[in-house]
């Protein structure tokens, strides 16, 4: 066989591959913490659950249901309406509103958590101006309560149900709602029983998203003084100083996750779809009149409540604090949160890349299995990755100061915790998959008879990965980094839970100045993280665009 033969021989599908072993080793990132978070579960501390089941848990599980019911009843009826009106109705402003209501999803929703409270709390201008013109405000609804914490979650994650339903409407074929309207049903009835079926798998998705997001939110709660899961996940270990019960605590939430996340297969599974020929770009439905105004009233509410005027609050305490309170901090706050978005990106780019090489080159189930389990972290909360990857570093130190007391005479100290290296394992799983599915998508397309051409070429291996798939790859590789990047930057909980001493962010800046009340004083890290998410909206836009 002369070498020309032997380059363009397919890759070897051996079991022990370098491209299987290295997806198996980042699998192994999300499944250890899962997996000492679980054991809590199963192997439980008599004292530590009894205590639980009689003091804590009916109220987390009470304030928990309530919560991710409202928020996913708000979600569903704000994304719904508001894509079927951009996509599939006419009206004054649609244009600007079909990109604009997207934009929500650059404000972190413990940032509208705290403007909310600052505007309607009793010591407020809302409350305040009520007592002024009414003589009393005790009727007012208060804000840090459970139904204020579902309004703001609203209103920060309805865009992910917009989105993807927004793309259902817009590719329905026009031919089910003519059929639905030729059996003699009214448009708002082929909605209901026509388009709206047919887009729920897309809506389905957009809910889950939302959920995850809900069940893994920390500092919304937290603004709200309402405790859920996350919230006594760190109170119990930070306040009670008991890692053991916050690991119990966190192995409920994965089992409540896990739980969501086999509802939603088990539903989709059931959902059967054909496509009626291929589909047309129907005629938008004109809302003339009145209609039309209620229409862009509406959705002027929404844009204006979710991001506009949370925004604009932001910019004027800014505008007030800056002078006095923009000091060589910042800079640290600043750095710090950007040299962890900067090596967290990096880190996961490359896992990401790995995965996605090694799925194309070795596309078996186990493969698929391993890809599949190392982007699931994205669906586990911050606060659980956090404990479980603390407790086998904790673990694992207290072997090595063991055997530095044994070697050297002397106990060496802590060698892994309060370092970046447990911060970084913690943001590469939580984040994985927000890396990866820009680098598959931008995989996918890549012809397969790229690499027959490069292999006849004596070009295998990293050498193709170098010279020939990375250079496509490029504009996936930028989304993927800046998605990684922004997210970061605004996580929180394992921020706050597993940082090294001092080492401060934007995000950690906000929790301590709104944990105070000191709402202008959070709003000058605010308004950065705001502007830093503004980047991954922007490529998105463009990919929808597209």
């Amino acid at each position: 066989m002369d070498a020309t033969e032997r380059a363009a021989r397919p890759p070897r599908t051996g079991i022990f591959t370098g491209w299987r072993l290295a997806a198996f080793g980042i699998a192994l990132l999300t499944v250890v913490p899962l997996a000492v978070v679980l054991s809590a579960f199963f192997s439980p501390e008599r004292e530590v659950w009894q205590h639980l089941a009689d003091n804590v848990l009916p109220g987390l599980l009470a304030n928990t249901f309530r919560l991710t019911l409202g928020v996913g009843m708000g979600v569903t009826l704000l994304g719904v309406s508001l894509a079927w009106l951009t996509a599939a109705c006419d009206f004054p402003g649609r244009k600007f509103f079909s990109w604009a209501l997207l934009l929500p999803l650059a404000v972190p929703a413990y940032v509208t958590a705290f403007v909310f409270v600052a505007w309607f709390d009793f010591t407020g201008p809302v409350q305040t101006w009520l007592r002024a013109a009414f003589g009393s405000s005790g009727w007012f609804p208060g804000i840090r309560s459970g139904g204020g914490a579902a309004l703001v979650m609203t209103l920060a994650l309805y865009p992910y149900v917009y989105l993807l339903a927004r793309n259902a409407f817009l590719t329905q074929g026009r031919r089910a709602l003519e059929a639905a309207q030729s059996l003699g049903h009214s448009r708002s009835e082929g909605f209901f029983r026509v388009a709206l079926p047919m887009a729920r798998p897309w809506i389905a998705g957009g809910l889950m998203l939302a959920l995850m997001e809900t069940l893994a939110d920390f500092g919304t709660v937290a603004v709200f003084n309402y405790d859920t899961f996350t919230t006594a996940i760190y109170k119990t270990w930070f306040g009670l100083f008991s890692l053991t019960g916050a690991s119990q605590l966190a192995s409920i939430l994965v089992l409540l996750v896990f739980g969501l996340i086999l509802l939603e297969q088990l539903t989709r599974s059931r959902m059967r779809y054909t496509q009626a020929g291929r589909h047309s770009q129907a005629e938008r439905i004109r809302l003339a009149g009145a209609r039309g105004w209620a229409a862009a009233a509406f959705a002027s509410a929404v844009f204006l409540a979710a991001f506009a005027l949370p925004v604009a609050q932001l910019a004027a305490w800014t505008a007030q604090v800056a002078v006095r309170d923009l000091d060589e901090r910042y800079l640290g706050f600043l750095g710090h949160s950007l040299s962890l978005g900067g090596i967290a990106a990096a880190l996961t780019l490359a896992a990401a890349l790995v995965l996605a090489y090694a799925q194309r080159r070795h596309n078996d189930p186990a493969t698929r299995i391993m890809v599949r389990v190392a982007t699931l972290g994205y669906a586990v909360p911050g606060p659980v990755l956090a404990v479980g990857i603390v407790i086998p570093l904790a673990y694992l130190d207290n072997q090595l100061a063991a055997a530095g007391k044994l070697l050297f005479g002397q106990n060496p100290g802590l060698l892994l915790q309060g370092t970046l290296l447990v911060m970084l394992p913690a943001y590469l799983t939580r984040f994985l998959a927000v890396g990866f599915n820009p680098v598959e998508s931008s995989m996918q397309r890549i012809t397969r008879s790229l690499d027959e051409a490069a292999r006849t070429f004596g070009v295998t291996g990293v050498a193709m990965l170098r010279r020939v798939h990375l250079p496509m790859l490029r504009g996936g590789l930028f989304s993927a980094a800046a998605l990684v990047f922004v997210d970061v930057m605004k996580e929180m909980p394992i921020t706050l839970m597993t940082r090294p001493f001092g080492w401060d962010t934007l995000a950690v800046r906000i929790f301590e100045m709104t944990s105070e009340g000191e709402w202008e004083r959070a709003a000058l890290p605010s308004i950065a993280l705001v502007a830093a998410g503004l980047l991954p909206i922007a490529l998105l836009l463009r990919h929808t665009e597209k």
